[in-house]
């Protein structure tokens, strides 16, 4: 039995969880979200005990791997809609910056023109350019689509590691290389 699959999900007050064939949809006070699980397991919503359980169908190999996943999965749908998640970034660089234009991120970093990435429906972009320019902070109650838009802001200039330009998350370590000494050999 997977150790994390059996145990239930609880559900804080002012959050309902709906199941309806394989798709859960958790409504709560940071918005709703709904995530489509695999069809080796099924889930129950518990409203009496405020709890929600997921059971397999079966003790295959690809049903045991599920159950603990599937038991993850909707854990991050009751703590995105009650807590939330946020990705903080960091814009390093000369002449570097970051801004909003509606619902779209603008990038200013090192190429001819700026790059521009939309922001999805659900997550919200914070810009601190007043106390710490160069740091943006996602948001939302959907951990998939956070991480994800998080990831493609990074992606467009990631750090490199000379001198550390670039775009990186707000705890993330860059190992910096030495550059290229040039010595005299004396001739």
């Amino acid at each position: 039995m997977s150790r994390i699959g059996k145990q239930p999900v609880q559900v804080p007050d002012g959050v309902t969880v709906t199941v309806a064939d394989r798709a859960v949809t958790v409504k709560g006070p940071k918005g709703q979200v709904t995530q489509t699980l695999p069809d080796q397991v099924t889930v129950q919503a518990r409203e009496d005990a405020k709890q929600v359980v997921v059971e397999r169908l079966n003790e295959s190999k690809r049903a045991r791997a599920f159950h603990g996943l599937a038991r993850s999965l909707i854990q991050n749908l009751v703590l995105g809609v009650t807590d939330g998640y946020s990705r903080a970034l960091e814009v390093h660089g000369v002449g570097y910056n970051v801004k909003l234009d509606g619902r779209n991120v603008v990038l200013q970093v090192g190429f001819a023109n700026p790059v521009s990435i939309p922001i999805p429906e659900g997550v919200q972009i914070d810009v601190q350019q007043a106390t710490n320019p160069g740091r943006l902070t996602v948001s939302g109650c959907d951990k998939q689509l956070v991480g994800l838009t998080a990831a493609k802001i990074r992606a467009v200039s990631p750090p490199e590691p000379y001198q550390g330009k670039g775009v990186r998350y707000a705890d993330e370590i860059i190992r910096r290389k030495a550059g290229k000494s040039f010595t005299s050999t004396g001739g």
